[in-house]
Formats: C-alpha cells, sequence, structure tokens
C-alpha cells in the first residue's frame, strides 16, 4: 500500500506541474492533460526503445536514436509548463511526437500500422488547447494530418524492416480504420463545441461576478477600510456583533483652524478642500497598511494594528505620521494653484489597549474601535499645532530610540487626574529612516511691535475679558507676543489687531501658546492655527518693510 500511495503521490505532481491558484479550473485541466500527455509519450518510446533493441536487434540505428530523443525531449514540456509558457508546451508537445512518426514509422512499414498512432495523438488536440488557444488547436491538427499524408507516401520510398499479414493493406480495413478516424474526430469537434459554449457561459457568468465584485469592493472601500473589507470577505462571520482586546497605536488628525475657513468659504470649496486633503493623506495611511476607522469632518481616526495584527504598529505609525505632514506641502500647492487657503494639520499618537469589533444592531453596524486611548489620542492631538506630531509615553516605549524627539513637557488635560507627558516628534530612524520637512523660520524682530488684543479659548469657548498685548518678532506662522499675565504653554488664544483699519482690527486669527521666551518671562512663543487671508496678507507686509535688518543685511 506505501508504493502505490508514492505512485500515486508521484503520478499527481506530475499531472499538476505548472498548475498555479491564479488559474480557473478550465485552464487547469488543460494543463493536466498535456502533462498526462507527456508522460504517456515518455513512457511509450520508452518502452517501445527497449522492444527494438530485444527483439529488432539489427534494425536501423535511426529508430533507437529518434525514440529515446523523442523519450527525453518530451520532459521539456514540464519545463515549459512551469514557466507557465503553456501554449508553448503544446504547441512542442505536437511537433515532437511529428518529428518522431516522419523519423520512425516508414521505417516500420506500412503494414505494421504504426502510422495509425497518429491519430489519437490528432485527436488529442481538442483536449490541450483552451478556448482561447482554438486557432493553435486546428494549426497542430493540420500539421498532423500533413505528416499522416507524408509517412504514406514516404511507404513508397523506403524500404520497410518488418513484414505482417498482407490483410493490414486491404481496402475494406483500411475504409473502417479511416472511417472509425474520421467518425471519432467528428465526434471530438462535436464535443469540443459543446464545451466551449458551455466554458463560454461559465467565463461570461464569472466576468458578471468579477464586475460585481470590484464594483462592490470600490463601493464599499469608499466606507470601510480595505483590511475591514477583506476581513470580510475571506471570513463573513467578521460581520458578527462583537469585539476583542487589541493592542493598538491609535493616530488622530485634524485641521487647524478649517472650522473658521469652513464658515468663510462656499460649501462647494469647503468639500472641495476636504477632498483634495483626504485623497493625498489616505493614500500614504493606506500605504503604511494603516486601519481608516473613522473619516469625522475634517478629522481622521485611524488605527495601526487592527484588525490585522502589526507587530512595528508604533514605528508604522509615526512614519505615517512624517509621510503625511511632508505631504501638506503638495496639498497646499494645489490649492494655492486654484485660489484656496494653504492648510496645516495637526497630528497626535497613541499606544493603548482599546476593544475592536463590530458594533451596532443586526440592522446597521460598524467596525469601530473602544476604549479611553482613544480619547487620549484626541487629547494629544488637541495640544498640536500646524506641522506638529505629538506623542504619548506609551508610543515612545514603543518605539525606543530610533525617535528623534524636538520637545517634551508635561500637560494636564480636561478631567484628568495626573499631568500628561508628550513628546513632539522631529524624524524616526530605523528602516523608514524619515525628518519632518518645512520646519518653521526663525522669527524676525518687528522694528515697530504690533498691539493687538488677546482673551482665552476655553475649548471651544472664549472665556475672560478682552485684554492687550503686543507682537515683538514674527514669521510667517508663528510669533513672539508679550503679555501682561503669566500663561502655561498650550493655552488657546483668539486674537485680533489694534491699532489697523476697523475692518481689519474685527478680524479674528487664533493660536497656541507652545513655548515661555527664554529672554522675558512674559514674553510667549505662539503658534498661529488659523490666520484669515487678510491677517496673512498684512503680516507678509510687516515681513517685508517693517523689520530690524541685521548687520549683514539680513533680518532678525
Amino acid at each position: 500500500m506505501a508504493i502505490l500511495r508514492t505512485v500515486n503521490n508521484a503520478f499527481w505532481k506530475i499531472a499538476n506541474i505548472g498548475v498555479t491558484t491564479d488559474l480557473r479550473p478550465e485552464d487547469k485541466k488543460h494543463i493536466l492533460y498535456l502533462n498526462l500527455g507527456a508522460l504517456l509519450l515518455c513512457i511509450i518510446t520508452l518502452y517501445s526503445f527497449f522492444q527494438v533493441l530485444v527483439y529488432i536487434p539489427s534494425t536501423s540505428v535511426v529508430i533507437p536514436v529518434a525514440l529515446i530523443s523523442t523519450s527525453v525531449l518530451s520532459l521539456l514540456v514540464y519545463v515549459f509548463q512551469r514557466s507557465g509558457r503553456y501554449t508553448t508546451a503544446g504547441v512542442y508537445f505536437f511537433l515532437l511526437y511529428y518529428a518522431m512518426a516522419l523519423v520512425h514509422y516508414p521505417l516500420n512499414g506500412k503494414e505494421v500500422g504504426a502510422h495509425y498512432f497518429l491519430f489519437p495523438v490528432i485527436t488529442f488536440a481538442f483536449f490541450v488547447f483552451p478556448v482561447k488557444k482554438k486557432k493553435w488547436m486546428f494549426s497542430v491538427i493540420a500539421l498532423g494530418l500533413i505528416t499522416y499524408a507524408t509517412i504514406i507516401i514516404l511507404y513508397a520510398c523506403l524500404e520497410p524492416i518488418a513484414q505482417v499479414d498482407p490483410f493490414a493493406i486491404q481496402l475494406h480495413y483500411q475504409i473502417n480504420i479511416h472511417g472509425i478516424f474520421a467518425t471519432f474526430i467528428l465526434m471530438m469537434f462535436t464535443g469540443r463545441n459543446l464545451t466551449e459554449k458551455t466554458e463560454n457561459s461559465l467565463m461570461e457568468e464569472r466576468e458578471k461576478v468579477a464586475e460585481m465584485t470590484a464594483l462592490l469592493k470600490k463601493m464599499f472601500g469608499r466606507y470601510l477600510s480595505t483590511e475591514v473589507m477583506n476581513t470580510i470577505i475571506d471570513d463573513p462571520t467578521a460581520l458578527e456583533l462583537g469585539g476583542e482586546r487589541r493592542s493598538v497605536t491609535i493616530m488622530m488628525t485634524d485641521l487647524r483652524g478649517f472650522t473658521y475657513l469652513a464658515e468663510r468659504f462656499e460649501p462647494e470649496q469647503v468639500v472641495e478642500m476636504l477632498n483634495a486633503y483626504f485623497e493625498v493623506m489616505v493614500e500614504v495611511v493606506l500605504k503604511y497598511n494603516g486601519t481608516i476607522n473613522e473619516i469625522i469632518g475634517d478629522a481622521l481616526l485611524v488605527l495601526f494594528g487592527a484588525p490585522q495584527e502589526m507587530h512595528d504598529r508604533a514605528q508604522r505609525a509615526i512614519a505615517c505620521a512624517i509621510e503625511m505632514q511632508n505631504a501638506m506641502a503638495a496639498v497646499n500647492r494645489q490649492n494655492r494653484a486654484q485660489g484656496l487657503p494653504e492648510l496645516e494639520m495637526g497630528i497626535g499618537l497613541n499606544e493603548s489597549e482599546v476593544v475592536v469589533g463590530n458594533i451596532g444592531s443586526s440592522k446597521r453596524s460598524k467596525y469601530a474601535v473602544v476604549g479611553s486611548g482613544v480619547n487620549m489620542a484626541s487629547r494629544i492631538e488637541s495640544y498640536t499645532v500646524g506641522g506638529q506630531i505629538l506623542i504619548s509615553e506609551s508610543v515612545r516605549r514603543a518605539v525606543g530610540g530610533i525617535l528623534r524627539i524636538d520637545y517634551q513637557r508635561e500637560v494636564l488635560p480636561k478631567g484628568a487626574e495626573t499631568p500628561l507627558k508628550i513628546f513632539e516628534v522631529g524624524g524616526i530612524g530605523g528602516e523608514y529612516n524619515l525628518t519632518l520637512e518645512g520646519k518653521e523660520p526663525d522669527l524676525a524682530t518687528l522694528a515697530r511691535s504690533l498691539p493687538l488684543e488677546y482673551a482665552i479659548l476655553e475649548g471651544k469657548d472664549v472665556g475672560g475679558e478682552g485684554q492687550g498685548g503686543r507682537i515683538v518678532r514674527l514669521s510667517k506662522n508663528c510669533a513672539e507676543i508679550a503679555l501682561n499675565v503669566s500663561f502655561k504653554p498650550m493655552t488657546n488664544l483668539k486674537m485680533n489687531l489694534r491699532g489697523v483699519d476697523a475692518q481689519l482690527s474685527l478680524t479674528d486669527f487664533y493660536g497656541k501658546i507652545v513655548a515661555q521666551s527664554e529672554e522675558d518671562g512674559h514674553h510667549y512663543i505662539v503658534r498661529f492655527t488659523s490666520i484669515p487671508s487678510e491677517i496673512g496678507a498684512y503680516f507678509q507686509a510687516v515681513l517685508q518693510f517693517a523689520v530690524i535688518p541685521k548687520r549683514n543685511g539680513a533680518t532678525s
């Protein structure tokens, strides 16, 4: 039994040479037929070779050489099959057999009847070539008939090496043989046509299913992440309600000052800006295999490590965040070309254990993430300014020493009992080797400070009376502001210019205190989070004409 199992396994290994998982079932069967044909050709020619040596030792050396050569060369069929050259393998098989027949059969003699072996080989072409290779099938059949006719002609010119009963060349015997062959090939042709119709029907149905699948993937791919969609396709039980605990890296992104922009532009322009922004950002997220869990207005909630496990999720998340920030340059180039304002994005990252899964009801559910870690990522992101990436201590520990940390500080989020340590990321080494581009230029000292009025923002609300201050140094997106009271870093301010025309003085702009000046305790570095175009134009004019020049001619 062990021998039979070994033989059976070897047989099917040979039969399946060249068969790959991406092939359609109807194509696989044609490959299997050819593999079996090559195996039979090898066995039959080897058997004939030994028969000639034993029973006809005085035969011409041409015949045993032709037989052994055919047996060896038939193995090339498997080489072509393995390399995926299926048509080449089929055509080669028939050419090899026809060449051997032209050398071998005429020398045997018409009376032996060896030339009749061409008949089943010719009809074998119906099995070897698939529907889409019909031209090759008819070509090898035609070449086989020509070969058969050539052998019959050669019988008149060559002396056979063996003679048998004259009955073999009688007319009625020849009519029967050729009649049987003609009937058989006609039946094969009819069967082939029926098979083609079935295969064509199957192909059409398969194409329709493929088109529908592609359409569904395209449709639902807009609403579900690729990972979630593939998980559902591979395992329909993934649709069942329920969740599991999973350690993930959570990314929260948000556009700075976008609420203000949305109020000043037409809805169509707002949607255009968002679509252009998300087009670039989503592409970067997918590049790093992040799962886009939600798009909330202008914000993204992205998971690394769910639904698929990801051992390097924290590294991937930070590399993704850096590339997203760097890609904002391309987004803003497109905005400028279309006359739209530039955008700035903040990114917060947190590593935490959460519950992920299908949440909702049997009629409507979504793949969601639940846990305090999500809220923490959102809080970390709220401390960012445009172009900044802030991470939690858990992310820093998960990534290790390949991070470039530009600064760290402790903050006390609203509702938290203990301070939270956050870190600003400037780059990551290792296999990703990425750094943030376009860092803030140096602040220029103004020849005359700009007076302003400010109020403290508590969440989305403005608190306290308007108080006075002045801008003493300025850059495109940042300023050093002298304030009359002490503030903690990460305080959000709403500001208005004073000493300008009435319309400009009524225009609000926003910023976040990111640091305290080392030179003066009441001077603070404020990163602008939302600047209307008219305020931005005013600042550009100030930077161009109202700064103190350095001795070498550069601005200070």
